[in-house]
């Protein structure tokens, strides 16, 4: 038995792949119980004996998807303070009042749209967004700043 909260990164109609959003590791459906891709599923797996390479949810404690967005909207002000003490290429991560986290990225500043695109596809941001447990990411930024916004 695993217990964990887990992303689908494959399904079809007979089976899924969930990635542990903790370690990483990669579990195999032998059924698919109504996943889609970029689902996130806090649940309790079983390996299917004899050979156990094979898992099955046993008990799914929720289910909800990830939606990660830009903003048009600047970053904050507390955004643009923690990113005016810090050098560029560097992360402050900050909680939110109530659930979340901010993260806020320095970057060259001609670099602030690749780095907001990087941040976009990047499949960490939704394994991040799961782990907190929150299900709308929010990316905004400005010349040299980005801010990622994991919300409930």
């Amino acid at each position: 038995m695993k217990e964990g909260t887990f992303v689908v990164t494959e399904a079809d109609e007979e089976s899924a792949i969930l990635r542990d959003v903790n370690d990483g590791q990669i579990h195999t459906l032998g059924s698919n119980p109504d996943l889609s891709v970029g689902d996130a599923v806090e649940a309790t797996l079983a390996a299917e004996p004899p050979m156990e390479v094979v898992w099955n949810v046993e008990e799914t404690t929720r289910q909800f998807s990830v939606s990660v967005e830009e903003s048009a909207e600047p970053p904050t002000q507390q955004a643009l303070d923690l990113a005016a003490d810090q050098p560029v290429g560097e992360v402050a991560t900050r909680e939110r009042a109530g659930t979340g986290e901010v993260h806020v990225l320095t970057v060259p500043e001609e670099n602030t749209e690749a780095a907001v695109a990087d941040v976009l596809d990047d499949d960490a941001t939704v394994e991040r967004a799961a782990r907190i447990g929150v299900e709308r990411v929010e990316i905004r930024s400005e010349p040299g700043v980005v801010s990622v916004r994991y919300l409930p």
